[in-house]
């Protein structure tokens, strides 16, 4: 199952990366007048907890604190982020990610390595045996990382019943605009 899955990951973000090709060069330009730095890099927490380096076009100010999603002010994020958030067209560069191996296509999505809590559930349920996913059930149920422990079940719960028609449901229903992503939250 793993070997067709990667076999999968890997033609789907090829493809994606030449298809897409124009429309990532337009995000980049746009993304470069709105922040001035269109490319986000972040460590992030890999398959067997290796770190790994994540990229995504950027949708906070720069100089945003580097903390999980639901920890930033809903300020930081500017008006073009926010498009590209809602459509997730930001994670588009993740496709480079994939087709290096790093990520998967459907996984559970890789934490900053400040995440303890999380990292201590993910662990104890062997969830970091698997490569870190662009989208995955917990992302379709709306679960986020401010919900550890919920998001490590579920993790582990996708990766326990994962199977190839089901890991294209995921991809399918994460195209179709299924879930809602990270959560940032609104500040009073």
């Amino acid at each position: 199952m793993r070997f067709w899955c990667r076999c999968l990951d890997v033609v789907i973000a090829g493809f994606g990366l030449v298809l897409l090709f124009p429309l990532l060069v337009l995000l980049f330009v746009v993304g470069y007048f709105d922040t001035g730095s269109p490319i986000f890099r972040q460590v992030r927490v890999g398959l067997n907890q290796d770190p790994f380096v994540l990229i995504k076009f950027r949708t906070m100010r720069m100089g945003t604190a580097a903390v999980a999603t639901h920890e930033v002010d809903a300020n930081a994020v500017t008006g073009f982020g926010r498009l590209l958030r809602k459509t997730k067209l930001d994670e588009l560069p993740q496709l480079w990610n994939v087709l290096k191996g790093e990520m998967s296509l459907v996984g559970p999505r890789p934490c900053l390595p400040v995440q303890d809590e999380l990292i201590r559930e993910r662990a104890a349920r062997g969830v970091f045996g698997a490569r870190p996913g662009i989208t995955g059930l917990a992302q379709l149920k709306g679960i986020d990382m401010s919900e550890p422990a919920l998001l490590a079940r579920t993790d582990e719960q996708m990766l326990r019943t994962l199977t190839l028609p089901r890991y294209v449901m995921i991809i399918v229903l994460t195209a179709l605009g299924k879930g809602i992503g990270d959560r940032v939250v609104e500040r009073k």
